[in-house]
């Protein structure tokens, strides 16, 4: 099978160090520092935005060795199991995150975004301004789903 190396563009940089606390990040602002390899205006135009979709690695976690059987969310056993590529979590192949967060700030090469649900020192791969065309409508989710979410942005 075909794999590729990915370097991180950049880093972040918050308040958030333990990566068993997992709620509660919607008053959560990161700094995001990009790699002086792209240069002082790589971020240019992206103060035009309201969003970002920030791309990162789950680097404090371990790659789960099988993933063939469905587990229970996070871990509990008050939420039914599911498959790997049914859940957002860190335990994951490749251990790829992705969420999108308020744009704060765009200086040089530091963005500050609100909400990035990445604890300090998270390695940031890519960065990709939310454009209305690219977001879903009429999106469907498990009632437990947004039950257990309810508090995952909360201040």
């Amino acid at each position: 099978m075909l794999s590729f190396e990915i370097t991180p563009i950049g880093a972040v940089r918050n308040d958030r160090t333990d990566v068993q606390h997992t709620d509660n990040w919607g008053a959560v602002r990161s700094t995001i520092t990009i790699d002086e390899r792209f240069g002082e205006a790589c971020l240019q135009g992206l103060e035009g935005f309201s969003h970002v979709e920030v791309l990162f690695i789950f680097d404090q976690f371990p790659e789960h060795g099988d993933y063939r059987e469905p587990r229970p969310y996070r871990g509990r056993s008050d939420l039914p199991p599911v498959g790997v590529f049914a859940g957002r979590g860190p335990r994951r192949p490749n251990r790829i995150g992705v969420t999108c967060c308020a744009i704060e700030s765009v200086h040089g090469r530091e963005l500050t975004v609100v909400g990035l649900d990445a604890v300090s020192g998270t390695p940031v791969i890519d960065l990709k301004p939310t454009m209305a065309e690219f977001l879903p409508m009429n999106i469907k989710q498990p009632e437990w789903v947004s039950r257990l979410m309810s508090e995952y942005f909360q201040p």
